[in-house]
């Protein structure tokens, strides 16, 4: 399980105290092993669980918490941090980095052994070195080519576009060139309705109406010859039954004083 979940890094370092060097590292979770060759020696340092235990209780953190400062360091050079890679003796090396933590500048260090076989350490770095560069190089490959793909749709969209574009300004100028044609002919045939009507005689269109002013006239006059009549003839009647009334009266009256 530890190596199926092990991390592998490989970083240069320009040491202040010596030449360049290369340093391997596999992480795990609770430790770690690094490889270090400057092309011509090499040196290995086995940080086994136990001593990155005790490690970390010296600087009161959790194992996994330093194991992940370490790789931060070691994996990916730190602009700020100060590397070091000095004689131990007995041909032996002291890797050291600096950090700070809490305003505090703080140094830790390794000490590494002289590999079994310098050639097969360096070896394997430099295979590693090889392996990840060109697994860089067919990713960069495979971005470059996706990206080209990408700028191809991209350029066919653009011109999609534009095309679409230049068929919707043709599309807006033909109908408005419609519209002010009909526009246009509506207002032409207003215009001659209008002249026509400013031509025709002024009486054709008062004629209609003084007929009709003597027809209405003439009705009111014969309504009330009707209403006159028909008074007269009211009050001929009521002017007979009072004189009938007055004769029977006076009838009356006679026939009593006899």
């Amino acid at each position: 399980m530890e190596e199926e979940s092990a991390r592998h890094t490989c970083l240069k370092l320009e040491p202040k105290d010596s030449n360049s060097i290369f340093v391997k590292a596999t992480w795990f979770a609770s430790h770690f092993d690094l490889s270090v060759t400057d092309g011509l020696h090499a040196w290995i340092c086995p940080a086994s669980e136990d001593e990155v235990r005790d490690r970390a209780a010296q600087w009161d953190q959790p194992v996994p918490e330093y194991v992940a400062l370490a790789e931060r360091y070691l994996g990916f050079q730190q602009p700020d941090s100060v590397y070091g890679f000095a004689n131990a003796g007995d041909g032996h090396k002291r890797l050291s980095w600096t950090f700070e933590k809490e305003g505090t500048k703080l140094q830790w260090r390794w000490k590494c052994q002289p590999a079994p076989d310098s050639k097969k350490t360096t070896a394997e770095i430099l295979d590693f070195l090889m392996e990840a560069n060109i697994r860089l190089s067919e990713e960069v490959l495979i971005k470059t080519q996706a990206f080209e793909r990408l700028k191809v749709e991209v350029e066919k969209c653009l011109e999609q576009s534009e095309k679409i574009s230049s068929e919707k300004i043709e599309f807006e100028s033909a109908l408005y060139a419609k519209f002010l044609e009909v526009l246009n002919s509506k207002k032409a045939k207003l215009r001659d309705l209008r002249a026509q009507l400013a031509k025709r005689d002024p009486a054709d269109g008062k004629l209609p109406q003084e007929e009709e002013s003597t027809d209405k006239t003439e009705s009111f006059d014969d309504g009330s010859d009707d209403e006159k009549s028909e008074e007269e003839s009211s009050k001929n009647v009521m002017g007979t039954s009072k004189g009938a009334q007055t004769s029977r009266s006076r009838g009356r009256k006679r026939t009593m004083r006899k």
